[in-house]
């Protein structure tokens, strides 16, 4: 299940955006500014070609001197994603906000979507900008993304950060799921193309007890829509079942902060358990009342935490 987002007003966002976009300094002027509304956003969207024969749709905001931060969004979502999130962010960074393959302006293949593929392609981005290293964020999918990143091109990362994410499983981890979660896979095998962005399916989809905008929510249903089936299908089978996740992640060196929403029906306690174990050294915080998305639902409260944890002097 998708949580909604809680932009309060798209106004009050905007505003931020705004204010975000004042701050930057003038060695940002090659960057695309945080501009003033969802059309705007989805306008400032380019596409970058990859050494491996795919293309990837890209948003960069921020200072282009500055720290680098590659934020890769969820399954089914797109570079928009992190709209909510981003004027809460410090504007000295360098933003590098991506569709992954499949999803948004990026390519869509036959194959492959394995999350070494979709890390391939991030190392593959860095090499087409020329940056060196990096600080990454995942959310969700992208966070298994960022995991394996992480843990297979180690000399190109910074700092890594886990939002909504998993483990997998351990047999040490006898804790119980407190959220209900939601059964997708079995509403995802019967999907067909076209797919129905006001399908019942898809409301449920990015659904969440919160308020919010419902442009927001459209123009997300309405994307994900236009995924072929086949992909959803195709990232469902290679990307997010049957992993091993504990067998790799002692390889994650780099330090770590791990989000959770304690009400995400997805990733839930067991799924925590598992990660904080694998990864003890990690900063941890778990935002109370919150779920899935919980950089949609209080963006200024997890995005104090982010900038506080990119600031800090651990090194890796």
């Amino acid at each position: 299940m998708k949580n909604r987002v809680l932009l309060g007003s798209m106004t009050g966002v905007l505003a931020s955006v705004v204010l975000a976009a004042q701050a930057v300094t003038p060695a940002a002027s090659k960057a695309t500014p945080f501009t003033l509304d969802l059309d705007h956003w989805d306008q400032a969207k380019t596409t970058v070609a990859l050494a491996n024969g795919q293309t990837l749709g890209l948003i960069e905001m921020g200072d282009p001197n500055g720290p680098p931060l590659v934020m890769i969004h969820g399954y089914t979502d797109n570079a928009r994603d992190w709209l909510p999130l981003v004027p809460s962010l410090e504007a000295k960074r360098h933003l590098l906000i991506v569709d992954i393959r499949g999803h948004g302006a990026s390519s869509k293949p036959e194959c492959c979507y394995a999350p070494i593929d979709f890390a391939y392609d991030i190392k593959l981005l860095l090499d087409a900008k020329h940056i060196a290293k990096a600080d990454v964020m995942g959310h969700s999918l992208g966070s298994i993304i960022a995991q394996v990143f992480a843990e297979q091109f180690p000399e190109r990362v910074n700092k890594t950060i886990l939002v909504s994410s998993t483990g997998g499983r351990r047999s040490d981890c006898h804790v119980k799921q407190t959220i209900a979660g939601m059964d997708f896979r079995s509403e995802i095998v019967k999907l067909t193309d076209p797919i129905d962005p006001q399908s019942p399916f898809m409301i449920e989809w990015y659904a969440s007890p919160t308020p919010v905008d419902e442009e927001f929510l459209r123009r997300q249903r309405y994307d994900a829509a236009h995924i072929p089936v086949k992909v959803w299908l195709a990232v469902l089978d290679q990307g997010l079942a049957g992993l091993d996740l504990q067998a790799t992640l002692p390889k994650l060196r780099a330090p770590t902060l791990l989000l959770w929403g304690d009400q995400d029906p997805i990733f839930g306690p067991a799924d925590r358990c598992a990660l904080m174990r694998a990864l003890p050294k990690a900063q941890v915080k778990i935002f109370h009342q919150l779920g899935h998305n919980m950089f949609w639902e209080n963006p200024p409260a997890v995005a104090q935490v982010i900038n506080a944890f990119l600031n800090s002097a651990d090194k890796p």
